[in-house]
């Protein structure tokens, strides 16, 4: 078979190459008369558009969260506050002075103060800065060392250019503004900031006419505000600007202008209170005219923090604490004590929820917002009452009396003591008298014999301290100080405020720690340790803790201030993460403390003595709540220290069903009795004993009745 080749007509290649050859010499040509009328034909008029288009992202900043009471009253926001900021333009100087004049007319207008640290002043001319300064200004602005003020300042006027106006006075705010720019100094994308704090009146002139102030940029910043004066302040503590320290490691997420919490709630939750900053695109011409702006991202507000406190109880606890010290320390109670400083805690006993944290005396956070003076920086640390110091949480004292319930519920559960067992007080405890140790009870000092015959609610309700000398002698130190523990005293609470102390538990590790010349531990020791003595010191924030387990059937709760976290959108951060993350920040570690069964019977004992406290005639309290509406149990407290007698008194109410503790202590107070109208006081707030009730009679007249 015979196969025959078939001719295959192909596509004509030349054909194609031929098309696409011309093709892309059309382009070119096309891309050539482009280029042509861009470059040549409209060049000018483009590269002139093109120079008077300047464009720079601003930056919004977030507004800081804001901190709130337990009933949503506001302590603590953010203002909006108005700026002028001036960006460098591409005007002339002639331009950039008469946009000076125009701008400090306005700020005049409004009142609004401008920087000025040129240091000449006029009529007559004369320089301003001691001689050595003006000596190193002359030269750092190649100036002759004998060139008088007048000839300097016109060096100046020759240096900016000023030809728009001959007024003098004029001259001088303009070199004003032009010298502040120098030594500050400012480009296009970084701005100097001409004033503060300006009226939306004076932000609408200069919106309204942009044309006349080149550079102009009206900012818009957060600025804090401390809605209750002094209220509260140790609890909130206060933001200003952050330092270079805490900016070189923050430099992510913080610019060199931004507030930041310093102290209080403001410092342990700054991470959640600061918010989001956004960005904000800003077109604008070569004279400085804003031509167009736009959000390129949304700034986010910072979450709320929302306290347990509750701010008419704070403020009640507040002026109760103040006026207290005032009374103390004018003789209001028929002796006169230097008392200069004080501290209260009011606690639920059952979750541990701080009511109210009071410490005197006291500051305003305001002070501290945009910088503090030096003046009102020296006020607060030369005042040896040490104003900014949170003594509730910061400072620990001794307690006195009123850790006489812990050895109390150590003697009984240990079984050192019973029910009923009976102590007779003879006023002198000889146990150790062959080693001259003889110590007395404060009974014995007052009225020369002891309180004779008592049981553990008796020793309670007559503070006796051979009572509780023999009971701490029976245990040893170490069941003493196990019990201590117990009830979180010597130990950090957790609390969420910064530098919280964890003072100390009398005990021989204690001793070895804090007394070196002498670390031996003795009978003494114990004696001293059984009555708040010796070197048991606890702050008032870990005796409300240990008031409140007392009270609340021996059930361990953890003191808190913050109820929640509420973010931006509306969510609430979990506790479990509120719990973590102040752990972390502040260091807290988990406490391990050996649980403990204490028997209600022991407890009812305890607290059996502490009513009689303010409920018998004989209790060392009982002037204080003989007509109160309210049975109250608690316990008074005189602590010995090198500088006097501090005042204690601790206290729960009501009796049949706690609610509340309150803890009080006045340093050099003289006596815990007196202290014991702060707890009063704020008893009748809390249970709405000074309320008075109104009616209306709707059959008759309208009037209003009062009804006592």
């Amino acid at each position: 078979m015979i196969r025959r080749n078939k001719t295959i007509k192909k596509p004509n290649i030349n054909l194609r190459f031929n098309l696409i050859t011309v093709l892309v010499y059309i382009i070119g040509i096309i891309l050539i008369v482009k280029l042509f009328s861009l470059q040549i034909v409209h060049g000018a008029e483009y590269r002139e558009q093109s120079n008077t288009r300047l464009t720079r992202e601003s930056t919004i900043e977030a507004a800081r969260g804001e901190i709130l009471d337990r009933t949503g009253a506001t302590l603590v926001s953010s203002d909006m506050q108005f700026s002028i900021e001036m960006y460098k333009t591409k005007v002339d100087d002639n331009e950039l002075n008469i946009s000076i004049l125009n701008m400090i007319g306005v700020l005049e207008k409004y009142g609004v103060s401008y920087p000025d640290s040129f240091p000449i002043s006029i009529n007559p001319y004369a320089f301003t800065i001691s001689d050595e300064k003006l000596a190193e200004w002359k030269e750092e602005n190649d100036f002759d060392e004998n060139i008088s003020a007048e000839e300097a300042f016109n060096k100046f006027v020759e240096k900016y250019e000023i030809t728009n106006t001959t007024n003098i006075e004029e001259i001088r705010k303009i070199i004003a503004i032009r010298y502040q720019i120098t030594v500050e100094g400012y480009s296009s994308t970084k701005s100097i900031t001409i004033a503060d704090n300006i009226p939306r009146e004076a932000v609408a002139e200069f919106s309204e006419s942009s044309e006349k102030f080149a550079g102009i940029n009206i900012s818009v910043k957060p600025v804090r505000k401390y809605t209750s004066g002094t209220l509260a302040a140790h609890i909130l503590g206060y933001a200003s600007q952050i330092s270079g320290e805490e900016y070189e490691t923050r430099k992510s997420t913080y610019s060199q202008n931004d507030i930041i919490g310093k102290t209080g709630i403001e410092y342990v939750f700054e991470e959640y209170l600061k918010g989001k900053n956004g960005t904000k695109q800003i077109d604008m011409a070569v004279d400085g005219t804003t031509t167009a702006e736009y959000i390129a991202d949304e700034a986010v507000e910072g979450a709320d923090v929302v306290l347990t406190i509750d701010a008419n109880l704070q403020k009640v606890t507040e002026d109760a604490l103040a006026a207290n010290i005032q009374k103390i320390s004018s003789g209001g109670f028929g002796q006169r004590f230097d008392a200069k400083s004080g501290a209260c805690v009011v606690m639920n006993v059952n979750n541990g929820e701080i009511l109210a944290m009071a410490s005197y005396p006291t500051y305003n956070p305001a002070d501290f917002v945009g910088g503090i003076s030096t003046e009102n920086w020296n006020n607060y640390n030369n005042n040896t009452a040490h104003p900014l110091v949170n003594k509730a949480v910061q400072s620990s004292y001794s307690p006195g009396s009123t850790f006489k319930m812990v050895t109390a519920i150590a003697g009984l559960q240990s079984g050192a003591i019973d029910l009923n067992t009976k102590i007779n007080d003879t006023g002198v405890y000889n146990k150790y008298a062959n080693t001259g140790y003889r110590p007395k009870c404060w009974y014995y000092s007052d009225y020369g014999r002891g309180h004779g015959w008592l049981d553990v609610s008796g020793a309670i309700e007559k503070s006796c301290n051979y009572f509780f000398y023999e009971t701490a002698d029976r245990m040893g130190i170490n069941t003493l100080a196990s019990y201590a523990k117990y009830f979180g005293l010597g130990t950090k609470t957790g609390v969420e405020l910064p530098s919280e102390t964890s003072g100390y538990v009398a005990s021989p590790e204690t001793k070895a720690k804090l007394h070196t010349d002498d670390p031996n531990w003795y009978a003494g020791d114990t004696l001293q340790a059984a009555i708040g003595q010796s070197d048991n010191y606890y702050t008032p924030v870990q005796m409300a803790r240990y008031i409140s387990i007392l009270s609340n059937g021996g059930n361990r709760i953890s003191p808190t201030i913050v109820k929640t976290v509420r973010k931006s959108d509306g969510s609430e951060v979990s506790k479990e993460e509120i719990e973590s993350f102040v752990n972390q920040k502040l260091g807290i570690e988990e406490e391990q403390v050996e649980d403990v069964d204490i028997k209600q019977e022991y407890l009812d004992a305890v607290l059996a003595g502490m009513e009689s406290v303010t409920q018998d005639s004989s209790g060392t309290a009982y002037v204080r709540f003989k007509d109160f509406g309210i049975s109250v149990g608690g316990k008074t407290g005189s602590a010995e220290t090198t500088g006097g007698v501090n005042a204690w008194f601790v206290g729960f109410a009501p009796f049949e069903n706690p609610e509340i503790a309150i803890v009080v202590i006045v340093e050099n107070g003289g006596h815990g009795n007196y202290t014991a109208e702060v707890v009063r006081d704020i008893m009748e707030e809390y249970f709405g004993m000074n309320v008075q009730t109104i009616e209306e009679d709707m059959t008759a007249e309208p009037y209003v009745q009062i009804m006592n």
